[in-house]
């Protein structure tokens, strides 16, 4: 059967994690995706916002990482996908106002091609009118604009909420998209095998927003059980992370992340129960890399030869370790100087989206890398996605 093809449907302030989480991780299950944005072409950039609860009335908003594009929304047709993906954030505010963007949401649903939409995406369903007596979930602040559309609004008792209603599917925000992307995929016809895992994430302070969030939502979405562990933190504790981007500067820019909460403590980890270990990126493993009992953890992966999968500035862990000797490694560019030092074969990462597997090993450089980074890991774990 042929794959998969989705569109990814953008606008300049979207929620940075509602636009790259569903993008990459499809991606990474073999399924193609088209990113497009009224009134752009593929190359050009949507901005994107952090939204996150901190304690006020209503979220916070901060400036998220550069979005690119890859497909042109004048050019695209609906005969050539499979499904549609429609963030949330403050984009569908005024896509919603958009015809040319709501004739396409139509027909969509006229189609019945799956849909899934998150958070305040659903206020472009209810412009569109495809929500009539259809049963929808979405940010509670969207519940007055679905209700008077007359959508059959499901109440969410928490943020993780989704629900299914024909070929449509509605989540609530981004920590409901391993539901919300697993739903998706199955809707498309997809099933997965092998994902009976247990995978550890090897956290810090300031590692790179995308670099935790993507792979690790993406293996909840596949079924696996991840846990995410910072030494001297534990289960339910947070850390506040980077957005390290690329905006024409001789080195990235760096911007407050989102915060990433912790499921486990790192003291009572019982690592052999693990049948692999992530490693984020960004400036976490800069001091992480001073830390005995960080050092003893990657070496007990490695020494038992379980997939371990590191990117970006994570490879300055490995080559504290001890681990890369005879290896073949790449990393952020930057990081070469550990690489070579820690006694492994360079690997260029150029473009810097290439990833490589050595072994137990896989390496990547930077968060562009994600859908290989992430389907090399599920290659080793045994993971697969059919449809």
């Amino acid at each position: 059967m042929a794959p998969k093809k989705v569109l990814l449907l953008c606008g300049d302030y979207m929620e940075d994690y509602e636009a790259m989480v569903p993008f990459q991780a499809l991606q990474a299950y073999g399924v193609s995706v088209d990113a497009a944005c009224p009134g752009k072409k593929a190359g050009d950039s949507c901005r994107t916002a952090v939204h996150q609860g901190i304690g006020h009335q209503t979220y916070a908003e901060s400036r998220g990482h550069n979005f690119a594009l890859n497909a042109s929304f004048d050019e695209v047709n609906i005969n050539e996908y499979d499904g549609l993906v429609i963030p949330g954030g403050r984009a569908p505010e005024y896509l919603a106002m958009d015809e040319k963007v709501l004739d396409l949401v139509r027909k969509f649903s006229d189609a019945k091609k799956p849909i899934a939409s998150v958070c305040h995406g659903q206020l472009i369903l209810a412009a569109a009118g495809v929500v009539q007596n259809r049963k929808c979930t979405a940010y509670p602040a969207v519940k007055p604009v679905l209700v008077a559309a007359g959508a059959k609004w499901e109440e969410a008792d928490t943020m993780d909420k989704c629900t299914v209603d024909g070929n449509l599917v509605t989540a609530v925000a981004y920590d409901a998209h391993p539901e919300f992307v697993s739903l998706f995929v199955k809707a498309l016809g997809g099933s997965v095998t092998g994902s009976n895992k247990r995978i550890l994430f090897l956290c810090g302070d300031y590692m790179e927003d995308y670099e935790v969030m993507v792979p690790f939502q993406s293996l909840q979405a596949l079924g696996c059980h991840v846990d995410a562990v910072c030494p001297d933190k534990g289960a339910g504790e947070k850390c506040p992370t980077a957005i390290h981007d690329f905006e024409g500067d001789q080195t990235y820019s760096e911007k407050p992340g989102h915060d990433f909460a912790l499921t486990a403590s790192f003291d009572n980890v019982d690592a052999p129960s693990y049948d692999a270990l992530v490693i984020p990126g960004g400036r976490a493993p800069e001091y992480l890399a001073l830390n005995d009992k960080v050092i003893s953890l990657v070496k007990g992966f490695m020494d038992k030869a379980k997939p371990v999968a590191s990117i970006c500035h994570g490879q300055q862990i490995l080559s504290a370790a001890g681990v890369l000797q005879g290896r073949k490694c790449t990393a952020y560019p930057a990081v070469k100087l550990n690489v070579v030092l820690g006694g492994a074969t360079w690997l260029e990462p150029n473009p810097i989206d290439r990833c490589f597997t050595d072994g137990n090993l896989v390496t990547g450089a930077a968060w562009p890398g994600h859908p290989d980074f992430i389907s090399q890991l599920m290659a080793l774990l045994g993971i697969k996605v059919s449809f």
